[in-house]
């Protein structure tokens, strides 16, 4: 009876070690978290994770550029991306696969105080203009320079320092604010913000936001990244049934954020979450398409192997 019991006693701690408590992802996002990562929370505060078997460490990145070059390094397993962003990183040869969305139109503007008076992209032109993401925005400025007649600027990396930036005059537009976030967070502060939307003034429709890792993540652990993609549906889902709770998730894992923020943000940024984790091979070929013919890539990307459509 003794070596029963010390028999179950070790079974027990067995099955209770942190080595059985799930498979650890470590996930960094594009940005300080805000309602744009809600879902994420929601699966992380509803457990699903934990009953997908996996164990999720959200990680803020230090720099805007950081995520997706980290997880192409594998220095961590998953980071939240754009499509745009990684049809460059494919060209230039980084191994980058994307295995779900999180955000599935564009969010990106052309940002600037209401008071300057801007109708059309083209009054922009011989301005200083800041970008939020190097390697993205700027690249991605250049062309909607291009299309849009914009001539003579200057372009000026500003981080996550934008409403500053714009305030001080430092420059006179940022390249990649949100319109359901910076706006919100400029109006807190008294401040009216104008803005181009990117799709209006030609640019392709894209996924925002999008889940990627390296192709040695995707190959040593492919059950635990389908078990993430998985669970994030599950939270993108839940906040579709019920904002209010979702939202009260959030706050439960961010009790620091700003309520009156954050809760007109989400109100902004709930239609454009993702409504299904297909990735559309089609529309990554449009805008792959368009980034070589507007210079945003040097080559011609084939955008099929990079997409994992569970």
């Amino acid at each position: 009876m003794r070596k029963f019991i010390i028999l179950m006693l070790l079974l027990a701690v067995a099955f209770t070690s942190p080595a059985n408590a799930g498979e650890k992802l470590s996930l960094m996002l594009d940005w300080f978290p805000n309602v744009d990562h809600l879902p994420i929370y929601v699966a992380q505060e509803k457990g699903y994770f934990r009953e997908a078997g996996i164990e999720v460490e959200i990680l803020s990145p230090s720099d805007t550029s950081d995520a997706l070059k980290l997880a192409v390094a594998g220095q961590v397993d998953l980071a939240v991306s754009y499509q745009p962003q990684t049809i460059i990183a494919a060209a230039e040869g980084l191994d980058v696969r994307v295995v779900g969305r999180l955000v599935e139109h564009p969010l990106t503007t052309l940002l600037f105080l209401k008071e300057k008076g801007f109708k059309a992209p083209s009054e922009l032109s011989g301005r200083t203009i800041g970008y939020t993401v190097p390697g993205l925005m700027d690249v991605l400025m250049q062309a909607f320079a291009r299309i849009n007649g914009i001539a003579n600027v200057r372009l000026v990396n500003v981080g996550f320092t934008i409403v500053p930036a714009l305030t001080s005059g430092q420059v006179d537009a940022v390249m990649g604010p949100f319109k359901t976030y910076e706006t919100v967070t400029m109006a807190a502060k008294g401040i009216e913000a104008g803005y181009f939307e990117l799709e209006n003034w030609g640019i392709p429709d894209y996924d925002e936001l999008i889940f990627i890792c390296g192709t040695q993540t995707l190959a040593n652990k492919p059950a635990a990244v389908r078990a993430f993609a998985q669970a994030v549906a599950r939270g993108i889902a839940f906040q579709q049934e019920d904002a209010e709770a979702a939202l009260g998730l959030y706050f439960q894992a961010l009790p620091d954020a700003d309520r009156e923020i954050e809760t007109a943000a989400y109100k902004l940024t709930r239609p454009y979450f993702a409504g299904s984790q297909t990735l559309e091979a089609a529309r990554w070929e449009t805008f792959a398409a368009f980034a070589l013919e507007h210079g945003l890539i040097p080559r011609a990307v084939d955008v099929k192997p990079l997409l994992t459509n569970w």
